[in-house]
């Protein structure tokens, strides 16, 4: 089995760029979200990125037109049928993703393979809600997705050697690289990252220093090419809260405790870049720390 049809639940910052990435190397894309803002947004900015890459002569406008006519923007599950792979995108929040995996599955032909962008959730988990776990795989592709390399890939106890064959000549096929993870919350990435940015924020909450200062010393002392409170933004507080609250509950170590202004900042909805405010207010240009 080859994979040549692209089905993506969520058309969120991660949902359109695995579609843009499948879209562009080959692959016919059904983008699926409820939301017509969302698929809107999504259209927009993948045309956007194109156009930049035609600019810059990394791609023809020709192969560009091709590239954006591959891809059904769709609010519609049914439209899912022809999939050859069906990888669920939506918020990382695991009864969510369980229902949309059990709605999908019914519109999904026998052979056809699942998977979750899941960065911190049990892939077991997810897939005991398949009638077919033994097709299930977590493929957690890292933000944003046209640009960055890794794709983490992670077996459940039933996935297959033939389910995990296929979708690691499509990863490859996409020209990413690969990075296998045991089935541990978070995984290998997010383990690593999402406690450093809780220190980060923690280091904020006890007055270490501020905003810019912190940002400012992990950027020029430790050559990160963004500062962790500036990348929490980038991810989602939200998605951060999550990530650290799965890690807290799964591992049972008081080190993953997430920070109470952690807390405090995503009840006031203050989420980072997609709402315009979090660490950092983007109202203005370049962005002022709120803190």
């Amino acid at each position: 089995m080859t994979i040549q049809t692209v089905a993506i639940i969520g058309a969120g910052q991660m949902g359109r760029g695995i579609a843009e990435t499948c879209a562009v190397h080959g692959k016919s894309v059904v983008l699926v979200d409820q939301n017509q803002d969302s698929l809107a947004t999504a259209k927009t900015v993948i045309a956007e990125n194109l156009a930049r890459d035609v600019k810059k002569d990394r791609l023809s406008a020709k192969q560009s037109k091709k590239i954006q006519q591959a891809i059904v923007f769709t609010a519609k599950l049914e439209d899912i049928v022809p999939a050859d792979l069906l990888i669920e995108a939506v918020n990382e929040n695991e009864s969510s993703k369980k229902s949309v995996l059990r709605a999908c599955q019914e519109h999904l032909r026998d052979d056809a393979l699942m998977a979750s962008n899941t960065s911190s959730i049990s892939i077991t988990r997810l897939a005991a809600v398949s009638k077919k776990p033994d097709q299930f795989i977590g493929l957690h592709f890292m933000n944003p997705v046209p640009k960055m390399q890794l794709v983490e890939m992670i077996r459940g106890l039933q996935t297959s050697d033939t389910t995990f064959e296929v979708t690691q000549d499509f990863i490859l096929g996409l020209g990413k690289t690969i990075a296998l993870s045991e089935d541990f919350p978070a995984f290998i990435v997010n383990r690593i990252l999402i406690p450093m940015i809780n220190e980060a924020i923690l280091t904020l909450y006890e007055g270490v220093g501020n905003v810019e200062n912190i940002d400012k010393a992990m950027k020029l002392g430790a050559k990160h090419p963004m500062g962790p409170l500036e990348l929490a933004d980038y991810i989602g507080l939200d998605t951060v809260l999550a990530i650290l609250n799965t890690l807290h509950e799964g591992l049972a170590d008081q080190k993953y405790r997430p920070c109470p202004l952690l807390n405090r900042y995503v009840e006031a909805g203050w989420l980072g870049r997609k709402v315009g405010r979090g660490f950092y207010d983007y109202s203005s240009n370049p962005p002022k720390p709120t803190r």
